[in-house]
């Protein structure tokens, strides 16, 4: 095969399917054409500057990059540079992003990746629609990388309809919205159409997006061009050449390792980010290890490929741009890929070759095929392979291996190995790391709860198939007399009848700016007194970074609603799970453990919905007292942020008032679809989290995307209210006074019930007691008015008094029935003995 062509290496592919390059002269230079063996688009145009499919000079490669770069700085300025941020997309422009962002030289750099990577959070993602993989995931490890207004450099090696670029946009400007975007690429070849497409978009989101590219043209595509490629590549498949040919066969390739010294904790590329600090690191450090590579050349190398591994582009093209300076030989520079193409080795055809290999990096989607194009044949002396540690596996050299297959091309096969970056975790207890790996991760929805993946993280076991549910009368009595413990069972899930769900809506619509409020309150207070976030910005600002972990379930609609402010108001994308805690028992030990093993103690929040006379708030402390005895752990707050503290039992909150929070109103229809929490001995092991229950069969009921979205819609509306209310706290005393546990204490005497635990203060446990336990009556402060609608609709279908009473310190008091007995039996169907 001859490498250097003599005619345009997209004639085979124009002459039989009648597509069109036109635009710039140098647009025939730089693009070649192929057929790729994908259903979504028929034609691949290869780029023959890119170093991905067509092994090119690498100084030719990271040219093209830089001067890309230096182009977006002259655009924007010193000043707006210094504040970009550049963003290359995976898998074959991870190496060009890199090198833009080298010629603006003053950003950090990220780049989209399809490795999922245990630990770190995602701070967004998107999809490719006419991508091999499709599926982006963005990882970087400092989550306030992407928070700011300075500009958002796009990196592509083609714009050919705009598609990819407006998904990313879409997706980034709702969780970092910006005011300027810039899209980098090669080429630019979007139809005039595409291109008004994103003018228009800009409008509509009101930012400015410039582009910048190297060289610009349309492809014309003829009626039926998808049809007719699959047909081609189908006729030409079997006899594509598949690398078979080059060194004689009985031949063995010579094969070592080079020991790089890639320098401690510098990152292998931009998948967690590339700040310009690490690139003076990379800059003091190329000479040497170019120089361990150049000594493990054979002498007598004339043409040397280095071969980097999917998305592991810029390391190898900066050691190869440094090699190509050092040695005499010609170097090329190319990469393995993913992507499926046909072969055809016609000057007139950019793939001359392949070489077909198994996966070597345990793929989180599976083994599968893997491909170095227009290697077999190149006529290399020498390839030096370059692949990050997790691709350092046995696959790689196995007998079907790339190495193996490299070596039936070349006489001298090298391997160079870059160390795969991945973030340290924050804190990780040496007395939490072994129990905590017996533990399984959060389940999360649609397996697990109606809410989305990212809302929440259930730390709890799913317990959807055992039977947990007796009837209220049977509960109570097994409670009340010791037979049964509360979180022992389930109450049957309440039903609402039309009229009592009609009155949710009602209270919903009246609630939801106060309670967008209040969500709006309680998570700025929280942002604004978290103390010890190590977490930084670009610039050097601490970012606060809390650990949101809500009191399943009341707790976790409000966690859900925290996270999503903090996203709308601070582009901060934070961690959320729910827990559960059972008064008597205390809190999930083992969920303690897991967000110790994954967070640092110090950074978790714990959320629950309100406050009644404080039980929870005092077993939480009591809890986390024991924890830290116990397990030797330290660094939880047993404080609790709550969207309402009627009772005065916590320092954080988003308001003081005892008002409806419609997501009382109901159970699980408005949870996620997750029953209260279950703690059985017969059900959870020492090595369990607690339990519950996914009520899948209430899907055609759930309203809690609904409750949410509803309160989330007002957040624009309440924002300036919420910065005035927020300072107003700040200057606030906000000791708790416990003035609600007092007042319980009163009423239980004052009613001769001398239990405290069957007095339940406010609108939400009064509203429990009517759905869940056996109600002996209402108390209900005098005009407490529309609040109260829905109480007194449960209090009427219950058969239970309300009675009004002045000077009550909460809207509402609900009463259990004391010393109720029935002969119940517990939820197992035993007898209780009384």
């Amino acid at each position: 095969m001859n490498p250097i062509p003599t005619v345009w290496s997209g004639s085979w592919v124009a002459e039989r399917l009648g597509i069109e390059l036109t635009g710039d002269d140098s647009l025939t230079d730089m693009l070649g054409l192929a057929l790729r063996r994908n259903p979504k688009r028929a034609h691949l145009l290869v780029s023959n500057v890119l170093g991905k499919h067509v092994p090119q000079s690498p100084a030719v490669v990271y040219g093209h990059g830089v001067a890309l770069g230096r182009r977006v700085r002259e655009l924007l300025g010193d000043e707006e540079a210094a504040t970009a941020v550049v963003l290359g997309y995976a898998e074959t422009a991870t190496g060009l992003g890199h090198s833009v962002a080298d010629g603006l030289y003053l950003a950090p750099y990220l780049h989209s990746t399809r490795r999922p990577v245990p630990g770190v959070a995602r701070a967004g993602g998107f999809e490719e629609s006419h991508s091999h993989a499709t599926s982006h995931l963005l990882l970087p490890e400092d989550p306030a990388l992407l928070v700011g207004d300075g500009p958002l450099v796009l990196v592509d090696d083609e714009f050919s309809t705009g598609n990819t670029v407006l998904n990313t946009i879409r997706d980034l400007h709702e969780r970092y919205p910006r005011s300027r975007y810039v899209v980098v690429a090669l080429v630019d070849m979007r139809s005039p159409a595409d291109a008004a497409r994103l003018a228009d978009f800009a409008h509509e989101i009101g930012a400015h997006v410039d582009l910048v590219a190297a060289a610009s043209g349309t492809v014309r595509l003829p009626a039926g061009v998808l049809e007719k490629g699959r047909a081609l590549v189908a006729r030409h498949e079997p006899t594509a050449p598949d690398g078979t040919a080059g060194t004689a066969p009985g031949t063995p390739a010579r094969s070592g390792r080079i020991e790089l010294r890639w320098p401690h904790g510098l990152p292998d590329g931009g998948r967690h980010a590339f700040t310009p600090a690490h690139r003076a690191r990379l800059e003091r450090a190329l000479p040497a290890m170019a120089a361990r590579v150049a000594e493990a050349l054979p002498a007598d190398a004339r043409r040397v490929l280095v071969l980097g591994f999917e998305e592991l582009m810029y390391a190898p093209l900066r050691l190869a741009h440094e090699l190509e300076q050092a040695v005499t030989a010609e170097v090329r520079y190319s990469t393995t890929t993913r992507s499926p193409v046909l072969a055809v080795d016609d000057p007139g055809y950019a793939i001359r070759s392949r070489i077909v290999f198994p996966a070597h990096d345990d793929p989180a989607d599976g083994p599968g095929e893997r491909y170095a194009y227009n290697v077999a044949g190149g006529g290399f002396d020498a390839v030096v392979a370059v692949v990050d540690s997790v691709a350092d596996t046995p696959e790689l050299h196995a007998p079907d291996g790339l190495l193996a297959r490299l070596g039936e091309h070349s006489p001298h096969v090298l391997l160079a190995v870059v160390p795969s970056y991945v973030p340290e975790p924050l804190y990780v207890p040496a007395s939490c790391e072994e129990r905590s790996a017996m533990l399984s991760e959060p389940l999360r929805g649609p397996a697990f709860s109606s809410y989305a993946p990212d809302e929440v993280g259930w730390l709890l076991r799913d317990l959807s198939d055992v039977s947990l549910e007796a009837p209220t009368e049977e509960r109570e009595e097994a409670i009340q007399n010791g037979g049964a413990h509360y979180a022992e069972s389930l109450p049957v899930e309440y039903q609402p009848s039309e009229r009592y769900q009609e009155l949710f809506h009602q209270a919903l619509d009246a609630s939801a700016a106060r309670l967008a409020r209040a969500v709006g309150v309680v998570t700025e207070t929280v942002i604004a007194e978290l103390p010890h976030s190590r977490l930084r910005s670009s610039g050097g600002t601490p970012i606060p970074r809390p650990v949101l972990v809500s009191l399943a379930r009341a707790g976790t609609p409000v966690g859900v609603l925290m996270r999503r402010w903090a996203r709308f108001r601070h582009g901060l994308d934070l961690p959320h799970y729910a827990v559960s805690i059972v008064r008597g028992r205390g809190i999930d030990v083992n969920a303690l453990r897991w967000l110790a093993a994954h967070h640092d103690p110090q950074d978790v929040v714990f959320v629950d919905g309100w406050t009644g006379k404080g039980a929870i708030t005092r077993e939480l402390a009591e809890a986390i007292r024991e924890f830290e005895k116990a397990e030797g752990i330290t660094g939880f707050d047993p404080e609790i942020a709550v969207l309402a503290d009627p009772g005065s039992c916590v320092r954080t909150y988003g308001t003081r008032e005892d008002f409806l929070i419609p997501s009382a109103c109901l159970n699980s229809t408005v949870s996620g679809l997750i029953s209260r929490t279950v703690l059985r001995a017969d059900l959870v092991g020492p090595h369990d989290y607690h339990g519950a229950k996914f009520y899948r069969e209430l899907a055609g009921a759930d309203l809690s995307v609904a409750f949410l979205d509803a309160v989330s819609a007002r957040f624009s509306e309440v924002a300036d209210p919420v910065a005035a209310a927020v300072k107003e706290l700040a200057a606030a005393d906000r000791t708790p006074s416990w003035a609600g546990w007092a007042a319980v204490e009163r009423i239980s005497e004052e009613y001769g019930i001398h239990d405290v635990n069957l007095v339940k203060p406010g609108v939400g446990e009064t509203t429990r007691v009517l759905l869940r336990r056996v109600p002996w009556k209402i108390l209900a402060r005098s005009g407490a008015g529309a609040d109260l609608d829905h109480v007194r609709l449960l209090a009427e279908q219950r058969g239970v008094p309300v009675e009004e009473v002045d000077e009550l310190p909460y809207s509402c008091v609900g009463l259990i029935h004391p010393q109720y007995s029935r002969g119940a039996t517990g939820a197992d169907g035993r007898a209780v003995t009384v």
